[in-house]
Protein backbone atom coordinates (compact mmCIF):
# COMPACT_ATOMS: atom_id res chain seq x y z
CA UNK A 1 0.00 0.00 0.00
CA UNK A 2 1.08 3.38 -0.60
CA UNK A 3 0.50 6.12 2.06
CA UNK A 4 1.73 9.84 2.03
CA UNK A 5 0.49 12.88 4.03
CA UNK A 6 -0.87 16.13 2.56
CA UNK A 7 -0.96 19.40 4.23
CA UNK A 8 -2.51 22.41 2.31
CA UNK A 9 -2.33 25.56 3.75
CA UNK A 10 -4.36 28.95 2.24
CA UNK A 11 -1.64 32.22 1.68
CA UNK A 12 -1.43 34.67 4.41
CA UNK A 13 -3.62 37.64 3.82
CA UNK A 14 -3.28 40.21 1.69
CA UNK A 15 -4.73 43.83 1.58
CA UNK A 16 -7.26 42.88 -0.82
CA UNK A 17 -8.29 40.25 1.38
CA UNK A 18 -8.79 42.13 4.57
CA UNK A 19 -10.92 45.04 2.66
CA UNK A 20 -13.12 41.95 0.87
CA UNK A 21 -12.18 42.48 -2.68
CA UNK A 22 -11.80 39.72 -4.80
CA UNK A 23 -8.41 38.81 -6.47
CA UNK A 24 -9.04 35.73 -8.40
CA UNK A 25 -6.54 35.23 -10.78
CA UNK A 26 -6.06 38.66 -11.96
CA UNK A 27 -5.04 40.69 -9.26
CA UNK A 28 -1.31 40.49 -7.78
CA UNK A 29 -1.43 41.94 -4.18
CA UNK A 30 1.82 40.73 -1.84
CA UNK A 31 0.93 39.65 1.73
CA UNK A 32 0.36 42.43 3.80
CA UNK A 33 2.48 42.91 7.54
CA UNK A 34 -0.42 40.67 9.14
CA UNK A 35 -0.35 38.03 6.21
CA UNK A 36 3.19 38.29 6.87
CA UNK A 37 2.96 37.13 10.86
CA UNK A 38 -0.03 34.64 9.93
CA UNK A 39 2.76 33.10 7.50
CA UNK A 40 5.31 32.74 10.11
CA UNK A 41 2.72 31.76 12.44
CA UNK A 42 2.05 29.04 10.35
CA UNK A 43 5.69 28.29 9.87
CA UNK A 44 6.03 28.00 13.81
CA UNK A 45 3.40 25.35 13.55
CA UNK A 46 4.24 23.49 10.84
CA UNK A 47 8.15 23.31 11.97
CA UNK A 48 8.67 20.15 12.92
CA UNK A 49 7.09 18.58 9.97
CA UNK A 50 9.30 16.95 7.48
CA UNK A 51 8.08 17.44 4.05
CA UNK A 52 9.48 15.70 1.20
CA UNK A 53 7.58 17.91 -1.63
CA UNK A 54 6.34 21.37 -1.50
CA UNK A 55 4.61 23.15 -4.20
CA UNK A 56 2.18 26.46 -4.53
CA UNK A 57 0.32 28.31 -6.86
CA UNK A 58 2.71 30.19 -9.43
CA UNK A 59 0.82 33.47 -9.64
CA UNK A 60 3.26 36.43 -9.00
CA UNK A 61 3.40 39.38 -6.12
CA UNK A 62 4.34 42.32 -7.63
CA UNK A 63 6.77 42.67 -4.73
CA UNK A 64 8.61 41.79 -1.64
CA UNK A 65 10.22 38.21 -0.80
CA UNK A 66 11.84 36.45 -3.98
CA UNK A 67 12.21 32.77 -4.58
CA UNK A 68 14.14 30.79 -6.93
CA UNK A 69 12.65 27.38 -8.30
CA UNK A 70 13.68 25.61 -11.45
CA UNK A 71 10.37 25.51 -12.72
CA UNK A 72 9.59 29.44 -12.19
CA UNK A 73 13.18 30.99 -12.14
CA UNK A 74 13.48 34.29 -9.82
CA UNK A 75 10.18 35.44 -9.40
CA UNK A 76 7.55 38.51 -7.52
CA UNK A 77 6.07 36.12 -5.32
CA UNK A 78 2.06 36.12 -4.89
CA UNK A 79 0.99 35.74 -1.76
CA UNK A 80 1.11 31.66 -2.01
CA UNK A 81 4.47 31.64 -2.85
CA UNK A 82 5.45 33.78 0.16
CA UNK A 83 3.68 32.45 2.47
CA UNK A 84 5.52 28.81 1.35
CA UNK A 85 8.44 30.14 1.37
CA UNK A 86 8.25 31.34 4.58
CA UNK A 87 6.79 28.47 6.15
CA UNK A 88 9.91 26.08 4.69
CA UNK A 89 12.56 28.42 5.80
CA UNK A 90 10.89 28.33 9.43
CA UNK A 91 10.91 24.41 8.83
CA UNK A 92 13.66 22.79 11.05
CA UNK A 93 14.18 20.02 8.37
CA UNK A 94 13.11 21.54 5.51
CA UNK A 95 15.41 24.70 4.72
CA UNK A 96 16.31 24.76 0.95
CA UNK A 97 13.62 22.26 -0.45
CA UNK A 98 12.76 23.29 -3.75
CA UNK A 99 9.40 25.02 -3.79
CA UNK A 100 7.50 23.61 -7.39
CA UNK A 101 4.63 25.94 -9.00
CA UNK A 102 1.88 25.20 -10.37
CA UNK A 103 -0.52 26.59 -12.16
CA UNK A 104 -3.49 24.21 -11.69
CA UNK A 105 -3.12 25.72 -8.03
CA UNK A 106 -4.23 29.49 -9.38
CA UNK A 107 -7.50 30.28 -6.99
CA UNK A 108 -10.91 30.29 -8.85
CA UNK A 109 -10.80 33.14 -12.06
CA UNK A 110 -13.59 35.45 -11.16
CA UNK A 111 -13.60 37.21 -14.50
CA UNK A 112 -15.42 40.79 -14.84
CA UNK A 113 -15.84 40.56 -10.94
CA UNK A 114 -11.41 40.84 -9.98
CA UNK A 115 -10.97 43.88 -8.31
CA UNK A 116 -14.33 44.48 -7.49
CA UNK A 117 -16.20 44.21 -3.83
CA UNK A 118 -17.11 41.08 -2.51
CA UNK A 119 -20.73 42.86 -2.59
CA UNK A 120 -20.58 43.19 -6.29
CA UNK A 121 -20.30 39.44 -7.18
CA UNK A 122 -23.25 39.06 -4.34
CA UNK A 123 -25.20 42.03 -6.62
CA UNK A 124 -24.41 39.94 -9.48
CA UNK A 125 -25.34 36.26 -8.68
CA UNK A 126 -28.72 38.42 -7.08
CA UNK A 127 -29.48 39.71 -10.59
CA UNK A 128 -29.06 36.55 -12.36
CA UNK A 129 -31.25 35.02 -9.81
CA UNK A 130 -28.67 32.31 -8.80
CA UNK A 131 -26.74 31.78 -5.25
CA UNK A 132 -23.11 33.43 -5.09
CA UNK A 133 -20.83 30.73 -4.27
CA UNK A 134 -22.30 28.94 -7.07
CA UNK A 135 -22.41 31.73 -9.87
CA UNK A 136 -19.79 32.53 -12.72
CA UNK A 137 -19.36 35.90 -13.34
CA UNK A 138 -18.79 36.44 -17.47
CA UNK A 139 -14.74 36.11 -17.75
CA UNK A 140 -14.68 33.70 -14.80
CA UNK A 141 -14.29 29.61 -13.97
CA UNK A 142 -17.30 27.94 -13.55
CA UNK A 143 -16.93 25.68 -10.57
CA UNK A 144 -16.18 22.12 -12.14
CA UNK A 145 -13.68 24.14 -14.02
CA UNK A 146 -11.54 24.36 -11.05
CA UNK A 147 -12.58 21.04 -9.12
CA UNK A 148 -11.23 19.37 -12.59
CA UNK A 149 -7.82 21.64 -12.09
CA UNK A 150 -8.07 19.89 -8.45
CA UNK A 151 -8.41 16.71 -9.78
CA UNK A 152 -5.81 16.50 -12.09
CA UNK A 153 -3.94 18.08 -9.64
CA UNK A 154 -4.44 15.69 -6.68
CA UNK A 155 -4.28 12.31 -9.09
CA UNK A 156 -0.47 13.55 -10.06
CA UNK A 157 0.26 13.68 -6.03
CA UNK A 158 -1.26 10.49 -6.36
CA UNK A 159 1.11 9.33 -9.01
CA UNK A 160 4.11 10.99 -7.63
CA UNK A 161 3.74 8.91 -4.29
CA UNK A 162 3.19 5.45 -6.36
CA UNK A 163 6.24 6.57 -8.35
CA UNK A 164 8.27 7.10 -5.14
CA UNK A 165 7.24 4.02 -3.53
CA UNK A 166 8.03 2.00 -6.21
CA UNK A 167 11.83 3.23 -6.69
CA UNK A 168 11.60 2.87 -3.18
CA UNK A 169 10.77 -0.53 -3.55
CA UNK A 170 13.46 -1.45 -6.27
CA UNK A 171 16.53 0.60 -4.05
CA UNK A 172 15.88 -1.27 -1.07
CA UNK A 173 13.07 -4.07 -1.66
CA UNK A 174 10.22 -5.00 0.74
CA UNK A 175 12.49 -4.90 4.17
CA UNK A 176 12.63 -1.17 3.26
CA UNK A 177 8.70 -0.58 4.28
CA UNK A 178 9.63 -1.55 7.60
CA UNK A 179 11.29 1.84 7.97
CA UNK A 180 9.52 4.34 5.40
CA UNK A 181 10.52 7.82 3.78
CA UNK A 182 9.22 9.76 7.15
CA UNK A 183 7.48 9.37 9.92
CA UNK A 184 4.31 10.81 11.12
CA UNK A 185 5.46 11.82 14.47
CA UNK A 186 3.18 12.39 17.57
CA UNK A 187 5.22 15.84 17.78
CA UNK A 188 3.22 16.93 14.79
CA UNK A 189 0.96 19.50 15.59
CA UNK A 190 -2.16 18.39 14.58
CA UNK A 191 -2.10 15.73 17.04
CA UNK A 192 -2.05 18.65 19.88
CA UNK A 193 -4.40 20.91 18.26
CA UNK A 194 -6.83 19.15 16.76
CA UNK A 195 -8.25 16.28 18.94
CA UNK A 196 -6.22 13.34 17.45
CA UNK A 197 -4.12 11.76 20.34
CA UNK A 198 -2.23 9.70 17.70
CA UNK A 199 -3.05 7.75 14.65
CA UNK A 200 -3.91 4.02 15.13
CA UNK A 201 -2.64 1.01 13.53
CA UNK A 202 -5.27 -1.98 11.70
CA UNK A 203 -4.91 -3.43 15.11
CA UNK A 204 -6.55 -0.37 16.82
CA UNK A 205 -2.45 0.16 18.84
CA UNK A 206 -1.40 4.00 18.91
CA UNK A 207 1.65 3.68 16.32
CA UNK A 208 3.63 5.86 14.47
CA UNK A 209 2.43 6.15 10.72
CA UNK A 210 5.21 5.34 7.38
CA UNK A 211 4.60 7.33 4.93
CA UNK A 212 6.01 7.58 1.47
CA UNK A 213 5.82 11.12 0.79
CA UNK A 214 4.76 14.27 3.16
CA UNK A 215 3.63 17.27 1.04
CA UNK A 216 2.68 20.57 1.65
CA UNK A 217 0.92 22.52 -0.54
CA UNK A 218 -0.04 26.37 -0.46
CA UNK A 219 -3.01 27.63 -2.36
CA UNK A 220 -6.13 29.85 -1.97
CA UNK A 221 -9.11 30.13 -0.42
CA UNK A 222 -11.54 29.86 -2.92
CA UNK A 223 -9.37 26.76 -4.89
CA UNK A 224 -9.07 24.76 -1.53
CA UNK A 225 -12.89 24.91 -0.52
CA UNK A 226 -13.74 23.16 -4.12
CA UNK A 227 -10.58 20.62 -3.60
CA UNK A 228 -11.74 19.88 -0.44
CA UNK A 229 -15.54 19.39 -2.13
CA UNK A 230 -14.03 17.22 -4.71
CA UNK A 231 -12.58 14.90 -1.61
CA UNK A 232 -15.88 14.85 0.28
CA UNK A 233 -18.18 14.75 -2.93
CA UNK A 234 -16.27 12.31 -5.09
CA UNK A 235 -13.74 10.40 -2.76
CA UNK A 236 -16.01 10.01 -0.02
CA UNK A 237 -13.07 11.66 2.02
CA UNK A 238 -13.48 10.15 5.88
CA UNK A 239 -14.07 13.44 7.69
CA UNK A 240 -13.29 14.64 11.47
CA UNK A 241 -15.96 13.55 13.75
CA UNK A 242 -16.78 16.83 15.38
CA UNK A 243 -16.71 18.81 11.88
CA UNK A 244 -20.00 21.01 10.97
CA UNK A 245 -21.31 21.20 7.75
CA UNK A 246 -20.09 25.26 8.34
CA UNK A 247 -17.06 23.76 8.93
CA UNK A 248 -16.89 21.94 5.97
CA UNK A 249 -18.70 24.31 3.48
CA UNK A 250 -16.51 27.56 4.99
CA UNK A 251 -13.58 29.10 3.30
CA UNK A 252 -9.99 28.59 5.15
CA UNK A 253 -8.95 31.58 7.73
CA UNK A 254 -5.39 32.92 6.33
CA UNK A 255 -3.02 30.71 6.89
CA UNK A 256 -5.66 28.17 7.81
CA UNK A 257 -4.09 24.19 7.74
CA UNK A 258 -5.53 21.43 6.62
CA UNK A 259 -4.03 17.62 6.64
CA UNK A 260 -4.77 14.62 4.76
CA UNK A 261 -3.56 10.90 5.05
CA UNK A 262 -3.91 9.57 1.48
CA UNK A 263 -3.93 5.26 1.04
CA UNK A 264 -3.59 3.99 -2.15
CA UNK A 265 -4.36 0.02 -1.87
CA UNK A 266 -2.49 -1.95 -4.80
CA UNK A 267 -0.67 1.58 -5.96
CA UNK A 268 -4.06 2.66 -7.56
CA UNK A 269 -4.71 6.28 -7.92
CA UNK A 270 -7.99 5.56 -8.82
CA UNK A 271 -9.76 4.73 -5.58
CA UNK A 272 -7.77 6.57 -2.89
CA UNK A 273 -8.59 6.10 0.58
CA UNK A 274 -8.52 9.75 2.10
CA UNK A 275 -8.63 11.02 6.07
CA UNK A 276 -8.96 14.03 6.72
CA UNK A 277 -7.29 14.57 9.82
CA UNK A 278 -7.90 18.35 10.44
CA UNK A 279 -9.55 21.22 8.21
CA UNK A 280 -8.57 24.75 8.45
CA UNK A 281 -6.91 24.37 11.41
CA UNK A 282 -6.50 28.15 12.82
CA UNK A 283 -5.00 27.66 16.58
CA UNK A 284 -1.77 29.31 15.42
CA UNK A 285 -3.21 32.25 15.17
CA UNK A 286 -4.31 32.79 18.32
CA UNK A 287 -1.68 35.90 18.99
CA UNK A 288 -1.52 37.13 15.53
CA UNK A 289 -4.59 39.44 16.19
CA UNK A 290 -5.51 38.81 13.08
CA UNK A 291 -9.14 37.76 12.52
CA UNK A 292 -9.61 34.46 11.67
CA UNK A 293 -13.23 33.91 11.11
CA UNK A 294 -13.04 33.65 6.52
CA UNK A 295 -16.16 35.34 4.55
CA UNK A 296 -18.20 32.61 3.16
CA UNK A 297 -17.72 33.29 -0.58
CA UNK A 298 -14.09 34.89 -1.22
Amino acid sequence: MVRFGLTVVRHGETRYNKDKILQGQGIDEPLSPTGFKQADAAGLFLSNVKFTHVFSSDLLRAKQLLCFSKECGPIKQKSSLQTAATIIGKNKFCKGLEIKCDTRLRERKYGVAEGRPLTDLKAMAKAAGEQCPTFTPSGGETLDEVRERARDFFEFLCQLAVELEQKDQEMHGAASRSSGTCEEESVFPWTDHCGVRKLSSDNGEASKLLLDANILVVSHGAYMRNWIGYFVSDLKCTLPANLTKTQLSSVSPNTGVSHFIIKLENRSVLKPEIICVCLNQDSHLVDVGAECVAPKMF
